[in-house]
């Protein structure tokens, strides 16, 4: 079994969690600071948890509270951004670490399908699985 320090989403999860940190460190807005890390510090904290976890479908669950949490940082990095709390260039940037992170945590999870029969949630997003754009691109 591969350790969660091993797998490429986790480092770019932990390393978009260090970026927001730095970036974010002499924002005078503290509940949006406090809210833009506490988000990216989710994203690789769930994916070690749910990599320390006993079965498939654990695993999966936390997988998919990450990618909640990445979402999540996509939009505090949007409205930093219109607030002038991040210059646009910074912001794209972020905001592209973010999505790689998502669409990561989006094939990890369907392999983890793939490979175990786990149950599906009661509750389907209608949205599959991402319809956001970003710079004119569909995922």
């Amino acid at each position: 079994m591969e350790t969660f320090e091993k797998l490429e989403v986790w480092q770019e999860g932990k390393e978009l969690a260090v970026e927001i940190y730095r970036e974010f460190r002499a924002c005078r807005d503290f509940s949006f600071r406090d809210q833009v890390q506490r988000a990216a510090l989710s994203v690789p904290a769930n994916i070690a948890e749910g990599m320390e976890r006993n079965s498939p479908a654990e695993c999966k669950n936390f997988m998919g509270i990450a990618k909640g949490s990445a979402g999540e940082v996509r939009t505090y990095l949007r409205i930093a951004e219109e607030l002038g709390f991040l210059e646009p260039e910074k912001a794209r940037r972020l905001l592209d670490q973010g999505v790689r992170v998502s669409k990561r945590l989006h094939r990890f999870i369907r392999s983890l399908e793939a490979r175990f029969p786990l149950k599906k949630a009661g509750y389907q997003n209608p949205l599959a699985p991402c319809t956001s754009t970003l710079h004119g691109e569909l995922w």
